[in-house]
Protein backbone atom coordinates (compact mmCIF):
# COMPACT_ATOMS: atom_id res chain seq x y z
CA UNK A 1 0.00 0.00 0.00
CA UNK A 2 1.47 3.70 -0.50
CA UNK A 3 2.62 5.40 2.25
CA UNK A 4 0.74 8.91 2.90
CA UNK A 5 2.44 11.50 4.55
CA UNK A 6 0.02 14.47 6.04
CA UNK A 7 1.85 18.16 5.82
CA UNK A 8 0.80 20.86 8.24
CA UNK A 9 0.75 23.33 5.35
CA UNK A 10 -1.84 22.38 2.60
CA UNK A 11 -2.60 19.24 3.75
CA UNK A 12 -0.78 17.63 0.98
CA UNK A 13 -0.83 13.78 0.54
CA UNK A 14 2.32 12.18 -1.42
CA UNK A 15 1.94 8.76 -2.34
CA UNK A 16 4.83 6.51 -2.69
CA UNK A 17 5.20 3.44 -4.26
CA UNK A 18 6.86 0.06 -3.18
CA UNK A 19 10.08 0.21 -4.75
CA UNK A 20 12.59 -2.03 -3.09
CA UNK A 21 10.44 -5.46 -3.35
CA UNK A 22 11.63 -5.67 -6.91
CA UNK A 23 8.96 -7.36 -8.01
CA UNK A 24 7.28 -4.86 -9.91
CA UNK A 25 11.30 -3.68 -11.19
CA UNK A 26 11.50 -7.32 -12.41
CA UNK A 27 8.28 -7.40 -14.45
CA UNK A 28 8.42 -4.75 -16.43
CA UNK A 29 11.99 -5.09 -17.13
CA UNK A 30 11.33 -8.81 -17.80
CA UNK A 31 8.67 -8.00 -20.54
CA UNK A 32 10.97 -5.49 -22.02
CA UNK A 33 13.65 -7.82 -22.12
CA UNK A 34 11.96 -10.66 -23.19
CA UNK A 35 10.51 -9.06 -25.97
CA UNK A 36 14.03 -7.14 -27.63
CA UNK A 37 15.65 -10.42 -27.14
CA UNK A 38 12.96 -12.69 -28.77
CA UNK A 39 12.21 -10.19 -31.41
CA UNK A 40 15.87 -9.84 -32.46
CA UNK A 41 16.79 -13.64 -32.36
CA UNK A 42 13.26 -14.31 -34.42
CA UNK A 43 14.28 -12.13 -37.18
CA UNK A 44 17.67 -13.07 -36.96
CA UNK A 45 16.96 -16.58 -37.86
CA UNK A 46 14.27 -14.88 -40.20
CA UNK A 47 16.83 -13.34 -42.02
CA UNK A 48 19.12 -16.24 -42.92
CA UNK A 49 15.88 -18.87 -43.23
CA UNK A 50 12.85 -18.95 -44.52
CA UNK A 51 12.13 -22.45 -42.77
CA UNK A 52 8.86 -21.46 -40.22
CA UNK A 53 9.70 -24.64 -38.09
CA UNK A 54 13.31 -23.38 -37.15
CA UNK A 55 11.94 -19.79 -36.21
CA UNK A 56 9.29 -21.38 -33.92
CA UNK A 57 11.62 -23.73 -32.64
CA UNK A 58 14.29 -20.76 -32.12
CA UNK A 59 11.97 -18.68 -30.74
CA UNK A 60 11.06 -21.24 -28.05
CA UNK A 61 14.10 -21.60 -26.78
CA UNK A 62 15.14 -18.38 -26.37
CA UNK A 63 11.87 -17.90 -24.93
CA UNK A 64 12.66 -20.92 -22.46
CA UNK A 65 16.42 -20.08 -22.18
CA UNK A 66 15.82 -16.55 -21.54
CA UNK A 67 13.08 -16.86 -18.56
CA UNK A 68 15.11 -19.10 -16.98
CA UNK A 69 18.24 -17.31 -17.09
CA UNK A 70 16.49 -13.99 -16.10
CA UNK A 71 14.74 -16.02 -13.24
CA UNK A 72 17.87 -17.29 -11.80
CA UNK A 73 19.33 -14.25 -12.35
CA UNK A 74 17.17 -12.22 -10.42
CA UNK A 75 16.90 -14.64 -7.41
CA UNK A 76 20.76 -14.92 -7.03
CA UNK A 77 20.74 -10.90 -7.19
CA UNK A 78 18.06 -10.32 -4.27
CA UNK A 79 19.20 -13.11 -2.02
CA UNK A 80 23.00 -11.97 -2.29
CA UNK A 81 21.48 -8.32 -1.75
CA UNK A 82 19.09 -9.62 1.11
CA UNK A 83 22.26 -11.29 2.80
CA UNK A 84 24.70 -8.37 2.22
CA UNK A 85 21.98 -5.89 4.10
CA UNK A 86 21.20 -8.50 6.83
CA UNK A 87 24.86 -8.75 7.59
CA UNK A 88 25.21 -5.21 7.95
CA UNK A 89 22.40 -4.45 10.07
CA UNK A 90 24.21 -7.34 12.57
CA UNK A 91 27.33 -5.77 12.70
CA UNK A 92 25.01 -2.61 13.69
CA UNK A 93 23.48 -4.91 16.27
CA UNK A 94 27.13 -5.38 17.62
CA UNK A 95 27.85 -1.89 17.43
CA UNK A 96 25.28 -0.74 19.46
CA UNK A 97 25.65 -3.01 21.83
CA UNK A 98 29.26 -3.05 22.95
CA UNK A 99 29.82 0.70 21.67
CA UNK A 100 26.54 2.53 22.12
CA UNK A 101 28.13 5.97 23.04
CA UNK A 102 30.20 5.90 19.78
CA UNK A 103 27.05 5.19 18.51
CA UNK A 104 25.31 8.26 19.93
CA UNK A 105 27.41 10.52 19.20
CA UNK A 106 27.35 9.22 15.26
CA UNK A 107 23.75 9.90 15.05
CA UNK A 108 24.03 12.97 16.36
CA UNK A 109 26.48 14.24 13.75
CA UNK A 110 23.77 12.99 11.11
CA UNK A 111 21.41 15.38 12.58
CA UNK A 112 23.49 18.24 12.81
CA UNK A 113 24.76 17.52 9.21
CA UNK A 114 21.20 18.07 8.15
CA UNK A 115 20.91 21.36 10.26
CA UNK A 116 19.87 20.48 13.50
CA UNK A 117 20.94 22.67 16.27
CA UNK A 118 23.97 20.74 18.55
CA UNK A 119 21.35 20.37 21.66
CA UNK A 120 18.45 19.02 19.33
CA UNK A 121 20.62 16.49 17.91
CA UNK A 122 21.70 15.57 21.26
CA UNK A 123 18.32 14.86 22.06
CA UNK A 124 17.35 13.40 19.60
CA UNK A 125 19.82 10.85 19.62
CA UNK A 126 19.64 10.24 23.53
CA UNK A 127 15.69 9.46 22.52
CA UNK A 128 16.64 6.93 19.72
CA UNK A 129 19.01 5.10 21.83
CA UNK A 130 16.95 4.62 24.36
CA UNK A 131 15.22 1.84 23.19
CA UNK A 132 17.45 -0.21 21.01
CA UNK A 133 15.32 -1.87 18.35
CA UNK A 134 14.32 1.75 17.65
CA UNK A 135 18.21 2.45 17.53
CA UNK A 136 18.38 -0.48 15.38
CA UNK A 137 16.02 0.52 12.50
CA UNK A 138 16.95 4.81 12.60
CA UNK A 139 20.74 3.41 12.33
CA UNK A 140 20.13 1.17 9.41
CA UNK A 141 18.00 3.57 7.89
CA UNK A 142 20.36 6.82 8.44
CA UNK A 143 23.93 5.08 8.38
CA UNK A 144 23.02 2.09 5.82
CA UNK A 145 20.27 3.83 3.70
CA UNK A 146 18.25 0.58 4.13
CA UNK A 147 14.65 -0.48 5.31
CA UNK A 148 15.12 -3.16 7.28
CA UNK A 149 11.83 -4.46 6.99
CA UNK A 150 11.91 -3.83 3.09
CA UNK A 151 13.91 -7.05 2.07
CA UNK A 152 12.77 -8.40 -1.35
CA UNK A 153 11.67 -11.85 -1.71
CA UNK A 154 14.18 -13.76 -3.63
CA UNK A 155 11.12 -15.96 -5.33
CA UNK A 156 8.78 -13.82 -5.65
CA UNK A 157 10.87 -11.75 -8.08
CA UNK A 158 12.26 -14.78 -9.70
CA UNK A 159 8.70 -15.68 -10.69
CA UNK A 160 7.49 -12.47 -11.51
CA UNK A 161 10.88 -12.23 -13.98
CA UNK A 162 10.07 -15.54 -15.43
CA UNK A 163 6.65 -14.82 -16.17
CA UNK A 164 7.44 -11.40 -17.71
CA UNK A 165 10.04 -12.38 -19.84
CA UNK A 166 7.82 -15.25 -21.11
CA UNK A 167 5.02 -12.63 -21.97
CA UNK A 168 7.35 -10.27 -23.71
CA UNK A 169 9.32 -12.98 -25.88
CA UNK A 170 5.81 -15.00 -26.61
CA UNK A 171 4.72 -11.70 -28.33
CA UNK A 172 7.26 -11.64 -31.55
CA UNK A 173 6.41 -15.39 -31.63
CA UNK A 174 2.68 -15.61 -32.15
CA UNK A 175 2.50 -14.86 -36.38
CA UNK A 176 4.90 -17.73 -36.46
CA UNK A 177 2.39 -20.29 -35.71
CA UNK A 178 0.44 -19.32 -38.11
CA UNK A 179 2.07 -18.19 -40.69
CA UNK A 180 5.45 -18.07 -42.12
CA UNK A 181 7.90 -15.66 -44.93
CA UNK A 182 7.22 -12.13 -44.97
CA UNK A 183 4.02 -12.02 -43.71
CA UNK A 184 5.27 -13.23 -40.58
CA UNK A 185 8.47 -10.99 -40.49
CA UNK A 186 6.09 -8.00 -40.69
CA UNK A 187 3.34 -9.15 -38.17
CA UNK A 188 6.69 -9.65 -35.86
CA UNK A 189 8.12 -6.50 -36.17
CA UNK A 190 4.84 -4.46 -35.76
CA UNK A 191 3.84 -6.83 -32.77
CA UNK A 192 7.12 -5.95 -31.81
CA UNK A 193 6.80 -2.37 -31.72
CA UNK A 194 3.78 -2.14 -30.38
CA UNK A 195 4.49 -4.13 -27.31
CA UNK A 196 7.87 -2.04 -26.60
CA UNK A 197 5.56 1.51 -26.85
CA UNK A 198 3.20 -0.28 -24.19
CA UNK A 199 6.29 -1.77 -22.24
CA UNK A 200 7.74 1.78 -22.38
CA UNK A 201 4.45 3.32 -21.07
CA UNK A 202 4.06 1.06 -18.19
CA UNK A 203 7.74 2.01 -17.32
CA UNK A 204 6.66 5.77 -17.49
CA UNK A 205 4.06 4.95 -14.86
CA UNK A 206 6.09 4.01 -12.59
CA UNK A 207 9.21 6.33 -12.80
CA UNK A 208 6.18 9.38 -13.57
CA UNK A 209 8.64 10.74 -16.81
CA UNK A 210 6.98 11.26 -20.00
CA UNK A 211 4.90 8.66 -21.40
CA UNK A 212 5.40 9.65 -25.06
CA UNK A 213 8.98 10.15 -24.76
CA UNK A 214 9.90 6.92 -22.92
CA UNK A 215 8.03 4.91 -25.54
CA UNK A 216 9.22 5.97 -28.20
CA UNK A 217 12.99 5.18 -26.58
CA UNK A 218 11.44 1.76 -25.85
CA UNK A 219 10.34 1.37 -29.97
CA UNK A 220 13.76 2.73 -30.85
CA UNK A 221 15.77 0.25 -28.35
CA UNK A 222 13.33 -1.99 -30.41
CA UNK A 223 13.93 -0.89 -33.86
CA UNK A 224 17.43 -0.99 -33.42
CA UNK A 225 17.83 -4.62 -32.50
CA UNK A 226 15.64 -5.90 -34.95
CA UNK A 227 17.27 -4.21 -38.01
CA UNK A 228 20.28 -5.23 -36.77
CA UNK A 229 20.43 -8.62 -36.26
CA UNK A 230 17.94 -9.06 -39.52
CA UNK A 231 20.52 -7.73 -40.99
CA UNK A 232 23.30 -9.84 -39.40
CA UNK A 233 20.91 -13.04 -40.70
CA UNK A 234 20.44 -12.15 -43.85
CA UNK A 235 23.96 -11.68 -44.56
CA UNK A 236 24.70 -15.06 -42.19
CA UNK A 237 22.16 -16.36 -44.83
CA UNK A 238 23.74 -15.11 -47.59
CA UNK A 239 26.98 -16.49 -46.90
CA UNK A 240 25.61 -20.03 -45.77
CA UNK A 241 23.93 -20.35 -49.12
Amino acid sequence: MPDEHDHAHGHMVHRHRDVQGGEARAAVFGVSDGLVSNVALILGIAGASTDGSLVRLAGISGLLAGAVSMAAGEWVSVRAQNELVEREIEIERRSLEENPAAEKRELAAIYRQRGLKPETAEELAEEIMADPEVALDVHAREELGVDPDGAGRPFAVAAASFCAFAVGAILPLLPWFVTEGTGAVIASVILGLVGAAVVGGAIAVFTERSKVRTAVRQVVVAAGACTATYLIGSLLGISVA
